[in-house]
């Protein structure tokens, strides 16, 4: 079969892939971009629960953890949310704000795939799904080979994503495809993702399971109050996931259970009011009932408040306000939303994303060492990637 000749070839039709398509399409690119999957972005219509967290209003560099935590600053301004909303808005598809800036659609993920399919289509890009690369070369063209027939391609972009998820097709090619042609990849590992207990903590807390709090969880200089979850191996929810990308194996997560709360000084004002509660009920106002009985069971003394020392209040708030986790480990790809890690940004154009070694090859992306906090913000990354590398391909 003959090759096709196209400037540019997109590996992997998510987000980003499909972003850098519908741009490089408007400016007269002859664009293909190919798909193993059987259906274009599989990881959009998982998102959100249905319903795609497809950006963040408050999106900022602080959001973004990378070994180069200035590499995400150049695209991230020059393509922003409300810019991303213009197009939504464009096609009439209805949002709304859930909590802290995350915009979320009111029917179907499906909308947000539609509309990108739309907009690829009127750019004149073509899209092979149900297509898997089998090889990729580079001389004075790429050559791409794939199951539907091979390409020849000026520019070839990767957007192959990470490898959490595996059952929506993730795959280390973009990584593969990497360290064929000369690039450095930064270690990989899960990132959103829930933590394991050990068998002393899954002993004491396992029996929790289905129990969620507010808390504020803190890994390395990062500290996120948002719900946590009690699984039947360890610790989920929104906090627990913020905090996995910044935990590193053989470090504790540092969790407060009581965020925003003097319980020290609580306890110290019913003492002095002769109050005969424990400190159990009194928590059990902030806490679930079956965390707070559980809690100290674990964690006496048990007499009344008014009774308790000053030394005892002290120690009773500092381990609700300071438990230290030390997770086994994680869940895995299986359950990261993302993955941390992946191509060296020191490798690539903060700019353009090109390659600085191997003109015309470029990465956007998840398969980038850019990994994005939860609650849109790794959305934006994409269309933000996706968006800068297409003014250049």
């Amino acid at each position: 079969m003959p090759s096709s000749a196209v400037d540019v070839a997109v590996i992997g039709a998510g987000a980003a892939g499909l972003m850098c398509a519908i741009e490089a399409g408007k400016r007269g690119r002859r664009v293909v971009v190919v798909e193993h999957n059987p259906q274009i972005g599989r990881k959009i219509l998982i998102s959100g629960g249905g319903r795609c967290n497809f950006t963040n209003l408050h999106t900022r560099p602080e959001n973004f953890h990378s070994a180069n935590p200035h590499f995400a600053k150049s695209a991230l301004a020059r393509y922003r949310p409300g810019d991303f909303v213009r197009m939504v808005e464009r096609y009439h598809i209805a949002y709304h704000e859930k909590t802290l800036g995350q915009l979320f659609c009111d029917r179907s993920a499906s909308d947000i795939t539609g509309m990108l399919e739309s907009e690829c289509s009127a750019a004149g890009v073509r899209i092979e799904t149900g297509c898997p690369v089998r090889k990729v070369s580079a001389g004075a063209r790429f050559a791409v080979e794939t199951a539907n027939g091979d390409f020849l391609a000026a520019s070839l972009v990767i957007a192959t994503g990470g490898l959490s998820i595996p059952k929506m097709g993730a795959t280390p090619l973009g990584y593969t495809i990497a360290r064929q042609l000369g690039l450095r990849v930064m270690e990989c590992r899960p990132a959103l993702v829930p933590v394991t207990f050990g068998r002393q903590e899954q002993a004491q807390f396992g029996g929790l399971a289905g129990v969620s709090a507010e808390v504020a969880a803190s890994a390395g200089p990062r500290r996120f109050r948002e719900k946590m979850l009690f699984t039947h191996h360890g610790l989920s929810g929104p906090a627990i996931l913020q905090a996995s990308s910044y935990w590193q194996p053989g470090q504790t997560l540092e969790i407060d259970l009581l965020p925003g709360i003097d319980f020290a000084g609580l306890l110290g004002e019913r003492r002095a009011a002769g109050d005969r509660s424990e400190a159990r009920t009194i928590a059990s106002r902030f806490l679930p009932k079956r965390l707070a009985d559980r809690w100290f069971e674990l964690h006496p003394p048990s007499q009344p408040v008014v009774s308790l020392g000053d030394w005892e209040i002290a120690a009773i708030a500092g381990g609700l306000h300071g438990w230290r986790v030390q997770p086994a480990g994680t869940e895995g790809y299986g359950k990261a939303e993302v993955t941390a890690g992946g191509v060296d940004t020191a490798e690539l154009s903060s700019k353009t994303f090109e390659s600085k070694k191997v003109p015309g090859l470029y990465f956007i992306g998840e398969v980038v060492d850019v990994t994005g906090d939860l609650g849109g913000f790794n959305f934006q990354w994409a269309w933000a990637a996706g968006y800068s590398a297409g003014q250049y391909v």
